[in-house]
C-alpha cells in the first residue's frame, strides 16, 4: 500500500465545507456495506445496462465494419480513438454533475439540483464548439499521418462524420448526469437499448449501401453513431420535459450563476483530465500500433472492445457509487457513504474476477465474432489474455475514482492517471513494442502496468484518505431512494 502521508497534499483535494467531513477509515463491519447493497445495485443495474448498451453501439460498428476488411476496421479504430480521446474531455466535465446533483439532493435542495443541470446545459454547447474545431484540425491531421493513405483517408473520413455528433453526444450526457444523479436511471437505460436499434439499421444501411443509399463503408458507421446520438438526446429532452411539467415547485428559468458555473467546472475538470488522460494513452498506443501493420491495428481494434465491454460494469457501479456517496455526504450520513463506497469496490472487483476468468477460457471465440481473419484472431486472442490480468485492477481503479468523486475528490484519479499511464505505462509499453521488439502485445503489457499502478494509487487514497479528516459518529444507514412524488426533478 502507499502511504497517504507520502503522497503529494494535492492528491487529496479540499472538502467542500458545505458538508460534514468524511472519515473513511471509521470502523464499518460487514453488516452495514450488505444493507447498502439493495440501495446501489437498485442504481448501479440500469446504468450499467445503460453503460453496456453505450458499449453495444462501438461493438456493433467494429463488427459490421470488420466485414469489410484490415483496413476498414483499423480506420474506425484510429479515427474512434481520436474521437473519443477528445471528446471524452467534454464527457469528463459533465461528471461535476454526479457531486454537484447528488449533494443537493441528499440535502432536499431541488430547485439546486435544477440549476445544476441549467449550468451544465451551457457548459456542454460552449464545449461542443471548442472541440468540434479540434476534431476538424484531427481530422486534417490523420492524412499527413505516417499510416497507409488509404487507412488515413478512411479514418479522418469517419472521424468527420461522427464529430457532426458531438453536440447531440454532449447535451445527452448532461441530461444522463443530472438523471443518474436523482437515481433516475431507468430512461436512459430504455433510450440507450432502443438506440442500439437505430444505430443496427443505419449501420446496415450506410455501410452497406441499403434502403436506396450510399454504400459509405467505414464512414457510414460515423454517420449512423451521429442518427443514434440525436435521437438519444431527443428522447431525454422529452422526459425532463414531461417531469417539469408535472413538477408545480419548479420556480422556472435561472439566471446563470458565475459561482455556480466555476464549481462545476473546477469539480468536472480533474475528471475531465482523468478521463482524457485514461482514453488519451490509449489512443496513442493506437496511433504508434498504426505505424506496424494492418493486422496489428485490427487485432487492436477487437481486443479492447471486448475488454471495454466488461470494464462497462465497474464503470457504472462506478458511477452509482459517486452518485450515493455523494447523496450521503449532502445528507451528513458518513458512515452511509462508507458503506456506499465499499459495496460498490466490492461488486466491481467480484465481477471483474469473473470476467478475467470468462475471457482466458472463451478468448479464442469471442474474437471470432469480430472477424474471420486467422491472423487477427491469433494475435486478439494473445491480447485478451493481457486484458485478463488487468480486469481486476481495472475494476478497482474506475470504482475508486468514483466513489472519491463522490466526497468531492476528482484530483486524485486525475493525477493518479497522469502518473500511471503517461509517466509509467505508455512509455514502459513503447520501449516494449519498439525498442525490445515485443510489437503490440509488449505494448499491451506496458498498459497493464501504468493501469495496475493506478489502481494501487485509488485504492490506497481510499483506505487512508480518512486520516485527513476529522472522525464522524453518525450512524450507519443507507439512504432511501428519492421520493419522487414529493420532489419532482425537472
Amino acid at each position: 500500500m502507499v502511504s497517504s502521508a507520502r503522497l503529494p497534499a494535492a492528491l487529496f483535494g479540499p472538502m467542500n465545507p458545505r458538508y460534514s467531513p468524511i472519515d473513511i477509515t471509521a470502523p464499518l463491519d460487514a453488516a452495514a456495506v450488505r444493507r447498502e447493497l439493495p440501495a446501489l445495485l437498485h442504481l448501479a443495474l440500469p446504468v450499467i445496462a445503460s453503460e453496456l448498451g453505450w458499449m453495444a453501439m462501438w461493438i456493433v460498428d467494429t463488427v459490421m465494419v470488420g466485414r469489410l476488411g484490415p483496413t476498414a476496421l483499423g480506420a474506425v479504430s484510429l479515427g474512434g480513438h481520436v474521437f473519443f480521446t477528445i471528446s471524452m474531455f467534454g464527457i469528463g466535465l459533465m461528471l461535476g454533475l454526479d457531486y454537484t446533483v447528488a449533494t443537493a439532493v441528499g440535502a432536499r435542495r431541488m430547485d439546486d439540483a435544477r440549476a445544476e443541470l441549467h449550468h451544465g446545459i451551457v457548459l456542454a454547447v460552449a464545449l461542443s464548439v471548442a472541440l468540434t474545431a479540434v476534431l476538424i484540425a484531427a481530422a486534417s491531421a490523420l492524412a499527413s499521418y505516417g499510416a497507409a493513405p488509404e487507412l488515413a483517408a478512411q479514418a479522418a473520413a469517419y472521424l468527420r462524420a461522427t464529430t457532426v455528433g458531438l453536440l447531440p453526444l454532449l447535451l445527452f450526457f448532461a441530461l444522463r448526469r443530472y438523471l443518474q444523479a436523482m437515481e433516475l436511471a431507468k430512461p436512459v437505460m430504455v433510450t440507450i437499448v432502443t438506440a442500439n436499434l437505430i444505430n443496427l439499421v443505419a449501420d446496415w444501411a450506410l455501410i452497406y449501401g441499403r434502403l436506396g443509399l450510399p454504400a459509405l463503408g467505414a464512414e457510414g458507421a460515423g454517420w449512423a453513431t451521429c442518427v443514434s446520438r440525436v435521437y438519444m438526446l431527443l428522447c431525454l429532452v422529452a422526459y425532463v420535459g414531461l417531469l417539469r411539467r408535472r413538477d408545480t415547485t419548479d420556480s422556472g428559468r435561472r439566471p446563470l450563476e458565475r459561482e455556480r458555473f466555476i464549481r462545476l467546472v473546477r469539480l468536472g475538470l480533474p475528471a475531465a483530465a482523468q478521463t482524457t488522460l485514461e482514453v488519451g494513452a490509449f489512443t496513442a498506443a493506437t496511433i504508434a500500433v498504426a505505424r506496424l501493420s494492418t493486422v496489428d491495428l485490427a487485432a487492436h481494434q477487437v481486443a479492447p472492445s471486448i475488454a471495454a465491454t466488461t470494464f462497462m460494469v465497474p464503470l457504472g457501479l462506478s458511477s452509482a457509487g459517486a452518485v450515493r456517496v455523494g447523496r450521503a455526504v449532502g445528507a451528513r450520513e458518513s458512515r452511509s457513504a462508507l458503506a456506499a463506497g465499499w459495496a460498490a469496490l466490492g461488486c466491481a472487483a467480484t465481477f471483474m474476477s469473473v470476467a478475467a476468468l470468462t475471457l482466458v477460457v472463451t478468448r479464442y471465440r469471442i474474437v471470432a465474432l469480430f472477424t474471420s481473419d486467422t491472423a487477427v484472431i491469433e494475435l486478439g486472442a494473445t491480447l485478451l489474455l493481457v486484458a485478463a490480468a488487468f480486469q481486476l485492477f481495472d475494476g478497482i481503479q474506475v470504482t475508486a475514482a468514483g466513489v472519491l468523486r463522490g466526497v468531492g475528490n476528482s484530483r486524485a484519479a486525475m493525477l493518479a492517471n497522469l502518473g500511471g499511464h503517461w509517466l509509467v505505462g505508455l512509455p514502459a509499453g513503447l520501449t516494449l513494442c519498439f525498442t525490445l521488439g515485443a510489437g503490440v502485445l509488449g505494448l499491451w503489457i506496458g498498459l497493464s502496468i501504468g493501469l495496475i499502478s493506478v489502481a494501487i494509487v485509488l485504492l490506497s487514497l481510499w483506505i487512508r484518505r480518512g486520516r485527513a479528516l476529522a472522525r464522524t459518529t453518525a450512524p450507519v444507514q443507507p439512504l432511501d431512494r428519492p421520493n419522487t412524488r414529493q420532489a419532482t426533478p425537472a
